[in-house]
């Protein structure tokens, strides 16, 4: 048995959810036969059973309550937007297999998670038949018919005839949608045209000769192949995949082929692009880039981010595939490929439109985490009419290279993040700076391990975090380096929505010590930890087992740590993070460590920060910018009812678009640059400074003003605590 905990917010980065949305009903009669499962298969049923009924950390049996449970929401992970299962499917299903389901599971028997996953198959079948026979005629894209697209409260269809109007409301949607991509695209073309120097001796014109129909077409083909094309090992990890994120959403079944995608990423080596992915939870059509490997050649680009949807992908001197639809087995697929060739992705952020796409070209290579990692720069700063020196410490995740460590090489042989950063703080020290901030922005966590030792250079003595396992133990991590502090300046943490798991210990700890000002927006609040098991017999599985709990002795799970004073949040509006899974571990407490805080900051000081810092942001050109894309955002919820009318439509993304070209010319003329004419050269300029920056190595390219404006103002709130 291999054990390794997995600190990280990426345990479920490529679970095998392989499920489209879509939508659809019919007979049990055109089921198709399910498979018969292999005494292989039957084993590792049982295993996972025993995993979930005797390891897990909530200690809850896998009972007839807990089967039911694991039912209810295998219902709802086939059928995300409950528009494909009829609720007299479901309650169909219920009523065979409730009072079983725990118990077949224990015995090893998938047979009734195989069935009703072939229903799933047939009533997807007859939805692409039905769509695609819809785009085989003239479409009306002038409706008086409303849809609301994120359906995942709604009563599910009780008849065929509201399933069947809520399918033409969606594929007339669709098509609406892909009309104005396809519009704002020849748009985008025209303005490279016309205005050569948009693209910067770039090859950016795309010229699509497709109609918006026979794209959709495709991709509704696509799905339906995708579908067929599922091996009975896929379906056993749906089915078990599916009992183990009932319990909690970070422990999961790897069927044998993720079981070895994962194998690769541990290692910290492959040929590739450097990022994990996995199908968006909203809406299974859209594969979501979870997190980039450190140094990958993802991560290199700097235009590729977390929480990116990948919407195309082109191989070399090939045209770009829309891969919306597509597994993320089969994207992984096309993304790798032999080291030094070219791959270009479009991606675009949710909730935004598909003409916010980018595309980038990122050169496959051999993937190692090591190769880079903490980046440290000094930042000059005004402040009371001087100018502060100010040290930056990026982390990018608590890397370690396990394998080398377990092998006994030498310490100075292999990377880790507290080796790289002791040598950034004495780089540091050695400049004379006048405070710190460390950057934990996006950082999605790593080694337990490290951020102790990572704490130790900042903190004098005491409890880091504790550490309470499904038996109740709690254990201590603990500073006993005698008071040395290899950084004992004024500090300040700089944290969102994107840090997990270990960035959420180091802020914790350095808040509960008052050692530092902890600044941005509330994290993710993954307090838990998973030990991969491969002694099963297909494939391997995570398994939460234990959760971390600060100094204070309050967890970090699900609340996440807030900070003491609160910026911009540029993930406002997105459904990610701990508080969005379904069935998270809840927040709790347990006793205090004593320790003994290095100072503390009044609450009459943070109410005066926090009041002065809101000044600040609303009259600083970039916190404006940002602040106004979230409100920009919310014009476009998709929990609200949608017209299905091109018009409409046409005149909302307009207003989008116009809102979105003006927040980005009043930064501009804020800070003395040209103003965009038009919403396609704002979009070409995008594109050609993508490619741009992409070329730059990682270390020489500029810094966005936006991210900047950050650093900026936890530096000035760091130095108004003192």
């Amino acid at each position: 048995m291999k054990k390794q905990w997995l600190l990280s917010g990426l345990t479920a980065a490529i679970c095998g959810v392989l499920l489209s949305q879509s939508h659809i009903a019919f007979a049990s009669s055109q089921d198709k036969a399910g498979f018969t499962p292999t005494i292989e298969q039957k084993i590792t049923a049982r295993q996972v059973s025993i995993l979930l009924d005797k390891m897990h950390y909530l200690d809850q049996p896998l009972n007839k309550a807990m089967g039911e449970k694991i039912l209810a929401m295998y219902f709802d992970r086939l059928d995300p937007a409950r528009t494909m299962l009829l609720q007299s499917d479901v309650d169909e299903f219920t009523k065979k297999y409730a009072d079983t389901f725990a118990i077949r599971l224990r015995q090893g028997d998938l047979s009734a998670g195989i069935e009703i996953f072939e229903r799933y198959r047939t009533r997807a079948n007859e939805y692409y038949d039905f769509a695609k026979d819809m785009l085989a005629h003239d479409v009306n894209l002038h409706t008086n018919q409303t849809i609301v697209l994120d359906r995942e409260e709604a009563p599910r269809f009780k008849t065929k005839e509201e399933q069947r109007q809520h399918w033409q409301n969606q594929t007339t949607f669709s098509l609406i949608g892909m009309t104005l991509s396809q519009e704002d695209d020849i748009a985008k073309d025209k303005a490279f045209l016309e205005h050569p120097e948009l693209s910067r001796g770039q090859d950016l014109v795309k010229n699509e000769k497709r109609t918006p129909q026979e794209i959709l077409i495709n991709r509704l083909n696509r799905q339906q192949q995708q579908l067929s094309r599922l091996k009975n090992d896929e379906i056993m990890e749906t089915v078990l995949n599916n009992a183990m994120q009932t319990y909690d959403p970070h422990s999961s079944y790897f069927a044998p082929v993720q079981a070895n995608e994962m194998h690769i990423q541990s290692n910290l080596q492959l040929e590739g692009i450097g990022v994990s992915i996995r199908a968006d939870r909203k809406n299974p059509d859209y594969t979501r880039i979870i997190s980039l490997v450190d140094g990958g050649p993802a991560a290199k680009t700097g235009q590729i981010r977390p929480n990116d949807l990948i919407i195309g992908v082109a191989q070399e001197n090939e045209p770009m595939v829309d891969v919306i639809g597509w597994s993320t087995r089969e994207i992984v697929s096309v993304i790798r490929g032999k080291r030094g060739t070219p791959v270009t992705l479009k991606v675009r952020q949710p909730n935004t439109t598909d003409s916010n796409a980018r595309t980038v070209t990122i050169v496959r290579d051999i993937v190692k985490q090591e190769e880079a990692g903490v980046q440290h720069r000094v930042v000059e700063v005004p402040y009371q009419g001087g100018v502060k020196r100010v040290g930056v410490l990026e982390i990018p995740s608590f890397y370690l290279n396990f394998e080398a460590r377990r092998s006994g090489a030498d310490i100075n042989d292999y990377r880790s993040v507290s080796i790289d950063t002791a040598k950034a703080l004495t780089a540091l020290n050695q400049q004379h700076i006048d405070g710190l901030v460390v950057d934990l922005r996006n950082n999605p966590g790593g080694s337990l391990d490290e951020v102790s030792k990572m704490l130790a250079m900042f903190l004098k003595q005491g409890p880091l975090v504790q550490i309470r396992d499904n038996q109740g133990r709690v254990q201590v991590y603990t500073d006993r380096d005698g008071g040395k502090q290899l950084y004992d300046g004024k500090l300040a943490v700089l944290i969102n929505l994107g840090s997990a798991s270990a960035s959420e210990i180091f802020a914790a700890a350095i808040q509960d010590y008052g050692r530092g000002l902890v600044v941005g927006s509330t994290t993710t609040g993954k307090g838990s930890a998973q030990v991969q098991r491969d002694d099963i017999i297909l494939g391997s599985a995570n398994v939460t087992q234990r959760k971390f709990y600060r100094a204070t002795g309050g967890s970090t799970q699900n609340k996440g740590v807030v900070p003491d004073i609160e910026l911009v949040n540029i993930y406002e509006g997105m459904e990610f993070g701990e508080r969005e899974y379904k069935n998270p571990l809840t927040w709790d407490t347990i006793q205090a460590a004593p320790f003994v805080p290095e100072g503390k900051y009044a609450k009459p000081l943070i109410e005066r920060l926090s009041k002065e810092s809101k000044a600040r942001q609303l009259s600083d050109p970039q916190f404006i910018y940002l602040a106004e894309l979230n409100a920009i955002r919310k014009m476009d919820d998709e929990k609200k009812p949608a017209k299905v009318d091109i018009d409409q439509r046409r005149a909302k993304l307009d207003d989008i678009e116009k809102r979105t070209l003006a927040a980005e010319n009043a930064r501009r003329r804020a800070t003395g640059q040209t103003p965009f004419v038009s919403w396609a050269t704002y979009q070409a300029y995008l594109d050609a400074r993508a490619e741009e920056r992409a070329a730059m190595k990682e270390n020489e390219r500029p810094k966005l003003p936006e991210d900047e404006a950050y650093i900026t103002e936890a530096a000035t709130l760091m130095f108004d605590a003192h």
